[in-house]
C-alpha cells in the first residue's frame, strides 16, 4: 500500500531513534502486542492512531504528538514555541525525565492535561511516615500535588503499576551524587525486598532515609548492609527485623 505522511514519518523517526527501537518494541511500549504497528504501516489497520497509542508513541520517539496526527500538520509559526513550553500550563501538570536520558528523551512531548488525556494516570506526591521495627506500616501524608505519568511508560519502560507509586523528596547529601537533596524520587511501595540490590528508602530504626540496600549473605537472622553514595558516611548493618522498607526508588527528577 501506498504510505501517507504519518506512516512514512513513523518509519522514519523509528529508523533514526537514539536508542534504537523498532516496530515491535515501539507497540509493546504503547501498550499493544507486537504486531501493532507493523500492521498499522503495512495494512492500514487501524486507519489512524488513536490518541492514547499517539500520545505513547510520541514518548516513545521523542516528539511532539501532532507530528503523529492526521488531521492536522505539526505545528508551524507562532505555535512552534511550544517545544519551548512544554512545561505545565495548569497546576498539577509536569514534565519529567529518568536517569541515564538524553534530553529529547527526559521531556515530555505534549501537555499533560488528565481532563483531555485518558493515557495518563496521576501519582501523588507524598510524605512519608513510617514507625521503626519489622512489619510496621508506612503512611502517607499527601502534599497535595500530582505528578502526571503515560500509562505505557509506567507499564513497560519502569514494570509498575501506578496504585503501588508515590513521590517522594530527597532531604539530606548521603546518596550523593547519584541523589542529591530536593531530588524528587519515584518509589514502589509492592518492592519491599533487596534482591537484587537497588537504592531503597526505608525506616532504619533512627529515621527515614533513602539508601542502597543489599543481603548480607548467610546470616541468622537475616542482615542488610545499608550503603551510602556519599564517602563521607559509613556503611553500616540491621538485621530484616530491624528495618522498615518502603518501597525501592525507581526513577528520579532533579531541577537543572
Amino acid at each position: 500500500m501506498k504510505l501517507d505522511p504519518v506512516r512514512r514519518k513513523l518509519l522514519e523517526l523509528v529508523a533514526h531513534r537514539d536508542p534504537p527501537t523498532d516496530l515491535k518494541k515501539a507497540s509493546l511500549f504503547c501498550g499493544k502486542n507486537h504486531a501493532y504497528l507493523h500492521q498499522f504501516v503495512h495494512r492500514g489497520t487501524p486507519r489512524k492512531l488513536p490518541e492514547d497509542v499517539r500520545h505513547a508513541l510520541a514518548l516513545h520517539l521523542g516528539v511532539d504528538e501532532q507530528v503523529l496526527r492526521h488531521e492536522s500538520p505539526p505545528p508551524t509559526g507562532s505555535a512552534g514555541r511550544q517545544s519551548a513550553d512544554i512545561t505545565a500550563r495548569r497546576p498539577g501538570a509536569y514534565t519529567y525525565g529518568a536517569p541515564g536520558l538524553t534530553d529529547r528523551d527526559r521531556t515530555l512531548p505534549h501537555r499533560i492535561d488528565p481532563e483531555t488525556d485518558p493515557g495518563v494516570v496521576a501519582i501523588p506526591e507524598v510524605r512519608v511516615v513510617a514507625a521503626a521495627g519489622g512489619g510496621a506500616v508506612a503512611e502517607y501524608e499527601p502534599l497535595g500535588d500530582s505528578w502526571f505519568f503515560p500509562v505505557a511508560w509506567l507499564r513497560h519502560e519502569l514494570r509498575a503499576k501506578a496504585s503501588d507509586l508515590k513521590i517522594i523528596s530527597i532531604d539530606g547529601d548521603s546518596m550523593e551524587p547519584v541523589l542529591e537533596s530536593g531530588d524528587k524520587v519515584l518509589i514502589d511501595t509492592s518492592r519491599v525486598a533487596p534482591t537484587p540490590p537497588g537504592i531503597f528508602v526505608l525506616h532504619d530504626g533512627l529515621g527515614l532515609v533513602a539508601k542502597q540496600v543489599e543481603f548480607i549473605p548467610n546470616t541468622d537472622p537475616a542482615g542488610l548492609v545499608i550503603k551510602s553514595a556519599n564517602p563521607r558516611y559509613q556503611d553500616y548493618e540491621r538485621t530484616v527485623d530491624e528495618v522498615n522498607i518502603v518501597g525501592r526508588v525507581i526513577w528520579f527528577a532533579r531541577r537543572v
